[in-house]
């Protein structure tokens, strides 16, 4: 195979190669490494490759399963492989080898999947870019000046780029989405509960928190979330399994729909217009394609949205740090993390029980107008960003202009943490670009346990060539 077939094939047709002989895990997985030479000294989305753990996964022979011989980096955050780092973007935990695998990476392997490296990520996913101290920034393949957004910028930029077809992510607020929207890619929050967390941590943020991939097509999502689902001993979430395979789900044919479209930021933030008018777009080729869709107002409260989001988010923080201090009996101090980490390490000490408590009560509370939303319609419509992707160094983690980063950063989370706090599945489609070129992605939010109807719209909409073009650097 050539690497231009390797760059414009997505997983499930490369899994098909590979079952057909005509080309096999070896050559992929050196494709993937030739690509990585090319491109990632720009983009700087693995920040930890791993080739030769990859070749030993294949010299000691990949299991049968859908996704044998296919490239796949692992974000740097939440999830462990025996022997390997997780820096989770921190200088705290730069050398922190893991001693045994993740629920997730055992099932990826069990797959037949490659892992080839560590994808880039924001100190402790806290960030809506990928800039860490660390490792430094990851660049946009559409244009190298722009974020890939976060905190799974590495994973998207990866996929954009053509390291390989998809990447592991995860999402406390937006970061499978966002990254998802800023370089042009399919990108699915499952359900709460979906993907196995554990078995180190087995609930992400106090529920705001899931895992799963971004991907170059819609059916390599639903193909990695059939070989990654199912319950977790311990779990305190369970997501009823599907009556069929993902893969299977998504051809069929959804009906017609009703959409309520919501355009006012959840948190209050303000709305760019051009990204405003792209997603009416989005909202045109629905009804165009026989769909309802009706504007709604938004009711949810904007204070109370980032009050409970952002208390479950600082508290968990804390409790890491802390635990963090009680293992080493050194203090962490502000030279050891951060700005905003460090700022939300202090937040969180003034955060009570009762004010945790009350946070999750809200979050669940928010569940239940999502789910009345859902009485009158099958899906919700908003842009994934209330925003167009920012520039490198923006979003500056390290700055002492704290209303500045908090302007940028609630206008990148504004319709998507919410959705963090309710559970709901969600997707970023990559259905339009603003004037500048780079791409601007619209949300759609399912009814619980419903990636079903996710994934048979975004396929649809995929098949009649409505997602913008990758860029290939």
């Amino acid at each position: 195979m050539e690497l231009n077939d390797y760059l414009h094939k997505d997983a499930t047709s490369l899994a098909a190669s590979i079952e057909a002989a005509e080309t096999s895990a070896e050559e992929l997985i050196s494709l993937a490494r030739q690509r990585y030479d090319e491109v990632n000294h720009s983009i700087n989305a693995i920040v930890a490759p791993l080739w030769e753990y990859a070749d030993d996964q294949i010299s000691h022979g990949l299991p049968d399963g859908p996704l044998r011989g296919i490239p796949m980096s692992v974000k740097n955050l939440g999830q462990f492989m025996k022997g390997q780092v997780t820096s989770a973007g921190s200088r705290l935990f730069a050398e922190n080898v893991a001693d045994h695998d993740s629920t997730l990476v055992k099932r990826y392997k069990a797959s037949g999947l490659v892992i080839f490296g560590k994808s880039n990520t924001p100190e402790f996913g806290l960030a809506t870019t990928t800039e860490p101290v660390l490792h430094g920034p990851t660049r946009n393949p559409f244009n190298l000046e722009y974020s890939a957004g976060g905190s799974s910028g590495g994973a998207a930029a990866a996929v954009a780029a053509g390291i390989s077809p998809i990447a592991h992510a995860s999402d406390g607020g937006g970061s499978i989405r966002i990254p998802a929207g800023c370089c042009g890619l399919f990108g699915l929050k499952p359900t709460r509960g979906r993907n196995p967390l554990g078995p180190t941590t087995l609930e992400g943020w106090g529920g705001l928190s899931t895992t799963h991939a971004i991907t170059r097509s819609v059916r390599d999502s639903a193909l990695v979330l059939d070989c990654s689902h199912g319950e977790e001993a311990g779990s305190p979430y369970r997501s009823k399994d599907p009556s069929k395979s993902f893969l299977d789900l998504m051809t069929r044919d959804p009906g017609n729909l009703r959409i309520a479209y919501i355009t006012d930021p959840f948190n209050g933030a303000s709305l760019d217009p051009e990204v405003l008018s792209i997603v009416n777009e989005t909202a045109e080729i629905l009804a165009s394609t026989g769909h309802t869709v009706e504007e709604l107002t938004n009711t949810f409260d904007p204070d109370v949205c980032k009050d409970s989001h952002g208390t479950l988010a600082i508290s968990h923080i804390g409790a890491m740090l802390q635990k963090l201090e009680a293992q080493t009996g050194k203090p962490i101090t502000e030279k050891d993390v951060e700005r905003v980490t460090w700022n939300n390490f202090q937040s969180s000490k003034f955060i009570s029980g009762a004010d945790y408590a009350s946070a999750l009560n809200q979050i669940h509370q928010h569940g239940r107008m999502v789910d009345e939303i859902f009485n009158d319609y099958d899906l919700i419509l908003t842009p994934t960003m209330a925003c167009m992707t920012p520039l490198i160094g923006e979003l500056n983690t390290m700055s002492d202009d704290t209303d500045s980063y908090l302007t940028l950063l609630y206008q990148m989370i504004g319709f998507t943490a919410l959705i963090n706090d309710t559970g709901h599945p969600a997707a970023s489609l990559p259905l339009g670009a603003c004037t500048d070129g780079m791409p601007v992605g619209s949300q759609l939010v399912a009814p619980f346990g419903r990636e079903d109807l996710l994934y048979q719209l975004g396929f649809i909409l995929e098949q009649e060539n409505r997602f913008t073009e990758k860029p290939i650097l």
